[in-house]
């Protein structure tokens, strides 16, 4: 007969890592997060207050081989997976500030894998490799003031006149617009060939006739700059050309897959990070002579905040498991980034409420939390979107 002493007792308190990260994801982890909580964090507030993050974050990550995690080491990657990416959108949420993670994924996760994937040798050396060192910054034009979630609704056109290409258009909510050397750019280039008349373009903003017109004001992610952008007789070569030209639709496509499940990561870790700080709170904090935690309806709310969020990180790293392996799970990403982004907006919500008249001040910044969060049920595929490429793959 077992002794109560050797009966397995709950550990709470373990830190077990998930199967999908390795003792290399680890020591990356511990890297990313020193240096975020050193060099990037202190600064949360002061660039919040100025709506822009320093450009030179971006050279420094790039000297410390955060911008090309998954890229090949010719390029000047670091040759890792696909779970480093993850890595990065998790520790980068430790510096507090939602503008300075966006700006920083767009480049890692949303502009520069098309680059990589479909550009010719001389693209990437151009374009990649600075890159991933931080010497150019780059961004991706997709939504107009007239196409947002349809695509398909896309009006800048791309005309061919000899060996160059005139763009005309405009494209708009465009992270890094203000400070990006280049932009992958979305354009139509037939019109009666339906999803086959669409092309990418790399196209430096310093060409004549790229114009930024407006820096754009938000609820949230403050720091991160969001650009109005228009493009008026804006002539690129044909070696401009990114990928196929009438492929664009379907490159543009795969690349939101990867884009959204780096965000629903975020998402979690976010998450996490306010739920871990309102706890502490809910410890510290006391009314009718106990500690607010010590509630069960405040029990109850961290009981179900922490269900949630479990559910979702094991949602994302699953489905990040089978991504990095080759297959592409369209239906689970998409269920992923619905879920997470939901639960984020919920949890901080929820914590807003826990804290009380002192989570509606910006002192504690869960409001922040709440603001910046609300962008990823829009971004990337807003859960409108979600929801009907779900329903769509079981046959509806």
């Amino acid at each position: 007969m077992a002794s109560t002493d050797s009966v397995l007792k709950p550990d709470h308190g373990t830190k077990q890592k998930h199967f999908i990260f390795t003792e290399e994801h680890e020591r990356l982890r511990e890297s990313i997060s020193s240096y975020v909580l050193k060099e990037l964090t202190p600064h949360a507030e002061e660039w919040e207050k100025a709506k822009w993050f320093d450009s030179a974050v971006f050279p420094r990550m790039g000297e410390l081989g955060f911008l090309g995690l998954s890229y090949p080491e010719e390029y000047g990657g670091q040759g890792g997976d696909y779970f480093c990416n993850i890595v990065l959108a998790e520790e980068i949420t430790k510096a507090k500030c939602g503008g300075l993670a966006m700006g920083i994924a767009v480049h890692t996760d949303m502009a520069t894998p098309p680059v990589h994937l479909f550009g010719t040798e001389e693209q990437k050396q151009e374009y990649l490799v600075p890159s991933i060192k931080g010497t150019k910054i780059s961004s991706l034009g997709i939504t107009e003031p007239d196409a947002g979630s349809d695509v398909s609704g896309i009006k800048t056109r791309a005309v061919k006149d000899g060996d160059e290409y005139v763009i005309n258009g405009s494209k708009t909510y465009i992270t890094n617009g203000h400070r990006s050397d280049y932009i992958v750019l979305v354009t139509k280039t037939d019109d009666s060939a339906g999803y086959d008349g669409f092309t990418l373009f790399l196209v430096d903003m310093d060409l004549p006739g790229v114009i930024r017109e407006k820096k754009l004001e938000k609820l949230g992610m403050h720091a991160s700059d969001t650009a109005l952008l228009a493009f008026q007789d804006v002539r690129v070569p044909e070696t401009a050309v990114l990928g196929q030209v009438g492929k664009g639709f379907y490159h543009i496509m795969w690349e939101l897959q990867g884009e959204r499940l780096i965000g629903a990561a975020g998402c979690v870790a976010g998450a996490q990070q306010c739920m871990d700080q309102t706890l502490k709170y809910a410890m510290e904090r006391t009314a009718f002579g106990r500690q607010i935690g010590k509630f069960q309806v405040t029990r109850h709310k961290f009981a179900e905040m922490a269900t949630k969020i479990e559910a979702a990180r094991q949602m994302v790293y699953t489905t990040a498991w089978r991504f990095n392996n080759g297959e592409y799970p369209v239906r689970e990403i998409s269920m992923a980034k619905l879920y997470a982004a939901r639960i984020a907006v919920e949890v901080a919500d929820e914590c807003i409420q826990i804290h009380g008249g002192a989570g509606y001040m910006t002192e504690y910044g869960v409001e922040r939390v709440w603001r910046d969060m609300r962008l990823n049920r829009i971004g990337a595929g807003t859960d409108e979107i979600m929801l009907d490429v779900i329903g769509r793959s079981y046959g509806l």
